[in-house]
């Protein structure tokens, strides 16, 4: 058992054992001071009786008489008190008993068992009969037996009750257990948990371990095996992409080394092979650049992303590149739509993103195709639609959410050399950034369609 499960064993049944003490004692407390008010005096129907006669007889026979009665040794005692709280047998009476009696017969006219009689003598008598356990000099019977000799002592109301006390302190301290270890065995989990992903191991879940628990602790299991996932597709994604760049640098540089090679055994070709180490290095170029690029956005450093777009005038001015280069390889780029929306961000990285998803298409719709780029907004006009379709042959299905992860290459691309597959990536980058969202779908007629989904900037609308 961990430390955590012993702090919440101590306080919660430390809680519990301060409940059942003082619940204890009240109850006790209140019993004590019932049995103090209303156990001192007999009031049964015998004791009663017994009252009675006595009262008669002191009313018909006076004081001599009653004292005759009361000298019966084989009688329980009734006791006689005048108005100066003399006993008339001279026992020795308890004034809080005397003031007792006196509260109950004003409570009650005829109370049962109490009397209040005039004597012949002038005197006015209490008469009363006290409970065995309880009589004014009764004083302490010898061996700890009843008065009249019979069974143990009665009780006298002072003991706590330490057996159900006692029993509740087991239960408590059974449920302090069980509540303990039931807060404790998922923080445990979560400890171990850690220190396996600590040493590398992402792949534990603690989903399993947490059964059916609907608590925040198992939300925290949750949260943990959601972390652990996101996780290790970040190793796995930068495992990927140090491969990837690796192999991606490498080509380039075989081929630099060939060409200085070729350069040193044929100098009449000198000039033919410092264009292609020329190509090469401008090759390598870019493809740091955009790693730079794709390093910086996955970072989060995007720059300043408060400027107000016109997606309108960034869209044609994108589409007027795009033409240039398409109608060189003999290829159209034509768009629809208006486009007119103000999105809130960075305009450098949306009209490379937009670039890019562009040329992508032109690059692999056939000579003599077409490319169609289309702007509108949805019907409440909170968000900017942007679809990109060309006249390839489109992708794999099974390729389609690939294609936006770094160097992805489709089945059709293995063998080419043109591009290193960070475009899409790049564009998927920069639309999230921008609060918007990227897809691609195949055409029913043969194409890929990329749309894109940017929040447009409402306030401006209402200036």
């Amino acid at each position: 058992m961990g430390r955590l499960f012993w702090k919440f064993f101590f306080f919660i049944w430390l809680a519990q054992l301060t409940t059942i003490v003082g619940v204890s004692i009240t109850f006790w407390l209140e019993h004590r001071a019932m049995d103090t008010k209303q156990a001192g005096i007999d009031r049964s129907p015998p004791a009663g009786f017994l009252v009675e006669a006595a009262a008669a007889t002191l009313q018909y026979g006076g004081a001599p008489a009653l004292r005759g009665l009361l000298g019966d040794v084989t009688q329980p005692k009734v006791y006689a008190v005048d108005e100066k709280n003399r006993e008339l047998l001279g026992r020795k009476v308890d004034s809080a008993m005397i003031e007792q009696v006196r509260q109950a017969l004003e409570a009650a006219p005829f109370p049962p068992a109490i009397r209040k009689v005039n004597g012949v003598d002038g005197h006015v008598y209490l008469l009363f009969l006290p409970l065995p356990g309880n009589r004014p000099d009764a004083g302490h019977p010898p061996n700890g037996r009843h008065p009249d000799g019979n069974g143990p002592p009665p009780p006298d109301g002072r003991h706590i009750p330490i057996e159900p006390i006692l029993a509740a302190m087991l239960a408590s301290l059974i449920f302090a257990a069980l509540l303990a270890w039931y807060f404790s065995k998922p923080i445990r989990n979560l400890h171990s948990a850690f220190e396996a992903a600590a040493t590398g191991n992402l792949a534990v879940r603690l989903g399993p371990a947490m059964g059916k628990r609907r608590d925040e602790l198992a939300d925290l299991g949750r949260d943990f095996d959601s972390m652990a996932s996101h996780l290790f597709a970040l190793m796995d994604g930068q495992r990927r992409l140090l491969h990837d760049v690796s192999h991606e640098l490498r080509s380039p540089l075989a081929r630099l080394q060939a060409a200085i090679g070729l350069a040193r055994q044929q100098p009449e070709k000198l000039e033919a092979f410092l264009e292609r180490i020329e190509r090469e290095g401008v090759r390598m170029d870019k493809l740091v650049g955009e790693l730079l690029t794709l390093s910086r956005l996955e970072a989060g450093v995007t720059g300043s992303m408060e400027e107000e777009i016109n997606m309108a005038e960034l869209v044609a001015d994108v589409i007027n590149d795009a033409r240039f280069e398409a109608e060189a390889h003999g290829r159209t780029v034509a768009f629809t739509g208006s486009g007119e929306a103000v999105v809130r961000g960075n305009a450098e990285l949306l009209h490379r993103a937009i670039e890019n998803v562009i040329r992508n298409a032109v690059k692999h719709t056939p000579e003599g195709g077409n490319v169609t780029v289309d702007a509108r907004l949805d019907a409440r006009g909170h968000s900017l639609y942007l679809s990109v379709t060309d006249q390839g042959s489109g992708i794999s299905e099974g390729d389609l959410r690939e294609i936006f992860e770094p160097f992805f290459r489709g089945k059709e691309m293995t063998n080419s050399t043109d591009g290193h597959g960070l475009g899409l990536a790049i564009s998927r980058r920069v639309v999230e950034a921008h609060g918007g969202t990227i897809r691609a779908s195949n055409l029913v007629g043969g194409g890929l369609c990329v749309e894109i989904v940017l929040p447009v900037n409402l306030s401006h609308g209402n200036d």
